[in-house]
């Protein structure tokens, strides 16, 4: 059953420039998207800053009407029809911003229970099941301003759940977390999926796409880039081929030379401690492993192997438009 569906979906803005705002410009924020959820899906949506996904997701959830197309949640039009959908979605966004900070998790979850009318028994019970499921049972009754990152997003997922929705809408909900707030977020987004309830997923992070998203969306300039299941899009991309090396430090104009090597699809290199990381992504039929080491200075290589690629490789490579998926 489709939950979601989109259809030559537009969205414009316009906005004022020039002299006391005399001239109007239009901004295509998206421009003719297609795409559709199922039901128990987790779907993600990734792009740059800017690329169409919070305005798509704004549609979805009823905030936005949109310039042109079909856009459809639960079968119902967003946007004149809303009132037939806002009771069986919800939705989390990034940040701590969405919660009363001097509340106490249990207080928040009634007060938004409350906006639902939930019936005080149905409301208390469901509010205990939340706070477990989010693993928060134990700081229930403790101000959310005393609250981590992390704790504080998994309240704001507990939000989203109150009225037992149907289709969940994420917008970047592990943004800013550290590395293990981030992973226990990531648990609670699949023990809501196995619940039963679908995800829309936006994220600037490749490894929890390719973890959690059984298809994905990719937007840039309001266009889809390509649609597909991670694995698909990677293997379209970039071939599969990865060389990674660690080395000790960066020499002067190492990318551009290695950017020059026939074959090779992205480039990047990242400090971490002790040294620099350098991945470089190719095509599958291109052997230039050998090419390369050549341009590495040999006293800098301190390992270096093959590995298959990865979303973010195939990422880079799509909205770098090196290849269309």
């Amino acid at each position: 059953m489709r939950v979601i569906e989109a259809i030559d979906l537009k969205r414009d803005y316009k906005i004022s420039e020039g002299l006391f705002g005399k001239n109007k410009k239009t901004i295509h924020a998206v421009k003719g998207i297609n795409f559709s959820v199922e039901s128990g899906e987790i779907f993600g949506l990734l792009g740059q800053n800017g690329a169409g996904k919070t305005t798509t997701i704004k549609m979805l959830i009823t905030m936005l009407a949109p310039t042109s197309g079909v856009c459809k949640v639960l079968g119902y039009d967003t946007f004149g029809q809303e009132k037939m959908i806002r009771s069986r979605i919800n939705f989390v966004f990034g940040g701590e911003y969405g919660l009363y900070r001097r509340l106490s998790a249990r207080d928040n979850l009634k007060y938004f229970s409350n906006l639902y009318k939930l019936p005080k028994k149905l409301r208390d019970s469901r509010i205990d099941e939340l706070l477990e499921l989010v693993g928060l049972s134990d700081r229930a009754d403790t101000r959310v301003e005393t609250f981590s990152k992390g704790m504080t997003q998994r309240v704001q997922i507990a939000r989203g759940l109150v009225n037992s929705p149907e289709v969940l809408f994420m917008d970047e909900p592990t943004i800013g977390l550290d590395p293990v707030g981030a992973e226990m977020l990531r648990k609670t987004i699949v023990d809501v999926n196995g619940r039963g309830t679908t995800v829309l997923l936006t994220t600037h992070n490749m490894y929890e796409a390719d973890e959690l998203c059984g298809r994905i969306a990719i937007i840039k300039d309001g266009e889809f880039l390509a649609l597909d299941t991670p694995r698909t899009i990677k293997a379209r991309a970039a071939g599969g081929n990865a060389f990674v090396a660690a080395l000790c430090e960066n020499p002067a104009g190492l990318r551009e030379k290695i950017e020059a090597v026939k074959g090779v699809s992205s480039v990047t290199v990242s400090r971490v401690e002790g040294g620099i990381n350098l991945r470089v992504a190719y095509a599958p039929e291109a052997n230039i492993q050998g090419q390369i080491l050549s341009l590495l200075p040999s006293r800098s290589i301190k390992s270096f192997t093959n590995e298959e690629i990865t979303l973010e490789d195939a990422y880079i490579q799509l909205v770098k438009g090196e290849t269309r998926a």
